[in-house]
C-alpha cells in the first residue's frame, strides 16, 4: 500500500470516528435474510401506494411468502399459509411437503383480489403497476437475476415478461444473497441454454434484483458489506455482515436483529 492509500484509510477511520459512526457484525441464516428483505420492501411508500391505488402481484415463492405476508400486515389484509406459498423449489426428496397453494396474492387497490394468477390479469397491467417474483439466481456485480425454468412453455416469467416489455410494470426480484452466483446471468444462460445442453434453463430476467444489501440502507440506513458466510444447524447458506451506520441507526438495527433470531424455520 502507498503512503498517500494509507494515510486516505487512516483520514477516513478519523472522519468516521468524528461523526459518529459505529459499526456491528450481523449473521443472518437465509430465513432471515427473507425477512428483511420482506420487511424492507414492505416499509417502502412508493410500493404500498401501488397497493393501494394501482395492482401489485406477489408470486408464491419462499422469499415472497415472507413479503406477501408483510404487505398484507401493512394493508390490514389478514395473513397468508407462508408454507403453502411457493412454487418450483430446489430442496431434497424428503421429508413430504404440504402442497402449493393455487394462486398469487393480487392486491387491486387496496383489496385482495380472490383466486388469481399472474397468467389471468397480466394482460391487463399498467406503467403503475408492479410485479415480486423471487429469483434462483443473482450476479451482484452487474445487478441482475437469473429465473430458473422447467416448464417446456417458459413458467410464470413469459406472462411477467410480457407485461413489463409490453406495458412497462415494474418487476423487481426479492432475493437473497445466498443465490449469488459469480458469473453474469448472461453467461451462464450460453451455455446452460444450448441446444445441446440438458436439465434446468435460466432465464436473464429484466427485472431488478433486491437483496439484503439493498434491504439494509433502505431499513436502517446503514451501508452493509458480505464479510462472510456459511455455518451449520440451519444456518447454511447464511452470511456474516458488516454494518456500519450512524449509532442510533446501529442501535436500531442491534434491536432487530435481536428480534429475528427468535423467527422460526419456514416449514413447507
Amino acid at each position: 500500500m502507498s503512503n498517500k492509500a494509507g494515510f486516505r484509510n487512516l483520514f477516513i477511520i478519523l472522519m468516521r470516528k468524528e461523526s459518529g459512526m459505529k459499526s456491528i457484525q450481523l449473521y443472518l441464516s437465509p430465513n432471515q435474510g427473507k425477512k428483511l428483505i420482506a420487511d424492507a420492501l414492505a416499509s417502502r411508500e412508493d410500493i404500498l401506494a401501488a397497493a393501494r391505488e394501482h395492482t401489485v402481484i406477489v408470486i408464491m415463492g419462499t422469499t415472497n411468502s415472507y413479503l406477501a405476508e408483510a404487505l398484507c400486515e401493512k394493508l390490514g389484509l389478514g395473513g397468508i399459509d407462508k408454507g403453502s406459498f411457493h412454487r418450483g423449489i430446489l430442496r431434497p426428496a424428503s421429508p413430504a411437503m404440504r402442497a402449493a397453494q393455487k394462486y398469487d396474492l393480487i392486491i387491486r387497490k387496496g383489496e385482495l383480489l380472490p383466486e388469481k394468477t399472474i397468467f389471468d390479469i397480466s394482460d391487463e397491467l399498467g406503467p403503475d403497476d408492479l410485479i415480486f417474483k423471487g429469483a434462483n439466481a443473482v450476479h451482484l456485480e452487474s445487478d441482475t437475476a437469473g429465473i430458473l425454468i422447467g416448464h417446456p412453455q417458459g413458467g410464470t416469467i413469459i406472462p411477467i415478461e410480457a407485461a413489463v416489455i409490453g406495458k412497462r410494470v415494474t418487476l423487481i426480484h426479492p432475493v437473497s444473497v445466498e443465490k449469488r452466483v459469480p458469473l453474469p446471468i448472461g453467461e451462464i444462460a450460453d451455455f446452460v441454454n444450448a441446444p445441446q445442453a440438458t436439465g434446468l434453463r435460466i432465464y436473464p430476467s429484466t427485472g431488478t434484483p433486491y437483496t439484503e444489501l439493498d434491504a439494509f440502507p433502505e431499513l436502517f440506513d446503514v451501508d452493509a458489506e458480505i464479510m462472510a458466510a456459511g455455518g451449520l444447524c440451519g444456518y447454511e447458506g447464511g452470511c456474516l455482515y458488516y454494518c456500519e451506520g450512524e449509532d442510533a441507526d446501529i442501535d436500531t438495527l442491534s434491536a432487530y436483529s435481536e428480534q429475528l433470531k427468535q423467527l422460526p424455520a419456514l416449514e413447507l
